[in-house]
C-alpha cells in the first residue's frame, strides 16, 4: 500500500549503513530527513527514488528518517545533536530557518536541474535570492470526505468540520499553523495574522470545534479515513490523492468562498550538515524530469519542474486535485514566517485547545 515505506527498503537501509562500497572504501552516509510518505519507495510498482540515487551513486549510502510536520522538524534540529544533509520543510519554516542561520547556501555549480524548475517557484518570499531552496513541491490544503456517509448538501466549506451531524467522526489535523490557518479562514482573517485578538478568536473557534472531534492526527488520518473509522479531516492535497486511491469512496475539495493554504515544500541542507556536495548531487537528482515525474506520480503533489509531467501518468499530470486551475488558486494564501512571539502565542493556545479534548 502507497501509505506506508516498503518493508524492505526500510531494512535496506539498515543493513546498507554497514555496507561498503566495492573498492573496500566506507561509503558516504547521505541523512535525509522528509515528511512521511512523501517520497516514491518502489511500492505498486512506482519508481524507488532512493534506489535509483543509490545505483547511479553507489559510494553514497541515504540513511532516511521521517517527520510529520514542520514544528517537529524544527524542534528536531533546534535541539542540536542530530546532523541531517537534506530536509524538505515548507515555506514559512524555511523562512524561519533562514532567520536563524540554520540552513546553508547551495552551490547550484552542483544543481544543474535547478535550471528547469518554473520560475513561478523561484524568488519566493521564503527565499527571495534562491539562496537556500530548490522546491520540492506545491500543493493545498483541503477537506477529505467519505461520500458514503456525508451529505453532499454540507460539503463545499470548512464548516464541515464543526457539522455536529458529524460528531464523532471528524478529524482535526493535529498541527498549529494548518488548525489555526482553517479557523481564520472561517473568520474571514488572513491565514498570516498575528494579531493577539484574532489568535485568541480563532482559537475559541477551534474550541468549539472540540465536541464534535474524534481526534486530533497528522500521517495517522490515512488509516482512519481509509478504514472508514472516520469521515471528514483536513489535509494536504497530495495525501487526500493516496487515500482516494486506497479507497474510492474518499473524495477531496477546496472550500469554494473561504480561503485555502496554498503551499512549497523544498529541499534544503542544514547549517551543520557533514555531506553538503553529497546533498547538492541528490537534490540535483530530485529535481530531474525524469525522477520528479516518477515521484509526482507516486506522492500525488504538484511538481515544480513542468517537464516532468512528460514522464508522469497523463491522468495525474492533469488531476484538478494537484493542479487546480488558476481561478481557484487566486483563493489560496501563503504561510509567511510568522515572529517568535506570535509563534508562541499560537502554540500556547493550540495546546490549550487541544487539552479540551483530553477532558
Amino acid at each position: 500500500m502507497k501509505k506506508v515505506v516498503s518493508v524492505m527498503l526500510v531494512l535496506a537501509l539498515a543493513v546498507g549503513m554497514f555496507a561498503l562500497s566495492g573498492c573496500g572504501e566506507e561509503k558516504t552516509k547521505l541523512f535525509v530527513y522528509n515528511w512521511g510518505v512523501n517520497i516514491a519507495d518502489g511500492t505498486d510498482d512506482y519508481i524507488d527514488v532512493i534506489e535509483l540515487f543509490m545505483e547511479e551513486y553507489p559510494d553514497i549510502e541515504v540513511v532516511y528518517d521521517t517527520y510529520d510536520t514542520n514544528e517537529a522538524l524544527y524542534t528536531r534540529l533546534a535541539g542540536g545533536g542530530v546532523h541531517y544533509d537534506v530536509i524538505i520543510p515548507s515555506d514559512y519554516m524555511i523562512a524561519r530557518m533562514i532567520r536563524e542561520d540554520m540552513l546553508s547556501p547551495l552551490n547550484f555549480d552542483n544543481i544543474p536541474n535547478y535550471e528547469l524548475v518554473d520560475e513561478t517557484f523561484k524568488n519566493q518570499p521564503y527565499d527571495p535570492d534562491n539562496e537556500y531552496t530548490v522546491p520540492y513541491t506545491w500543493g493545498t490544503v483541503g477537506v477529505i470526505y467519505n461520500t458514503k456517509y456525508v451529505d453532499e448538501a454540507d460539503i463545499g466549506g470548512w464548516d464541515l468540520l464543526w457539522n455536529e451531524k458529524y460528531a464523532g467522526k471528524i478529524i482535526m489535523i493535529d498541527n498549529s499553523r494548518d488548525a489555526f490557518a482553517i479557523a481564520e479562514a472561517r473568520l474571514g482573517y488572513s491565514l498570516n495574522t498575528e494579531d493577539p485578538d484574532e489568535l485568541r478568536a480563532a482559537a475559541d473557534l477551534l474550541a468549539e470545534q472540540v465536541p464534535v472531534l474524534q481526534s486530533y492526527a497528522m500521517d495517522g488520518m490515512y488509516d482512519l479515513m481509509e478504514n472508514e473509522e472516520a469521515w471528514i479531516a483536513p489535509y494536504y492535497a497530495g495525501d487526500a490523492m493516496m487515500m482516494i486511491d486506497e479507497n474510492p469512496d474518499l473524495a477531496f475539495y477546496l472550500p469554494e468562498e473561504e480561503t485555502f493554504n496554498v503551499f512549497i515544500d523544498a529541499m534544503c541542507i542544514p547549517a551543520n550538515a557533514e555531506h553538503k556536495e553529497e546533498a547538492e548531487l541528490f537534490i540535483n537528482f530530485l529535481t530531474s524530469p525524469e525522477i520528479s515525474g516518477g515521484n509526482m506520480d507516486y506522492i500525488g503533489y504538484g511538481t515544480p519542474v513542468s517537464a516532468a509531467k512528460e514522464f508522469m501518468d497523463p491522468e495525474m499530470a492533469n488531476n484538478p486535485v494537484a493542479y487546480p486551475d488558476e481561478e481557484t488558486l487566486a483563493r489560496g494564501e501563503s504561510f509567511i514566517a510568522l515572529s517568535d512571539e506570535g509563534t508562541r502565542l499560537m502554540e500556547d493556545l493550540f495546546n490549550e485547545v487541544k487539552a479540551g479534548l483530553g477532558s
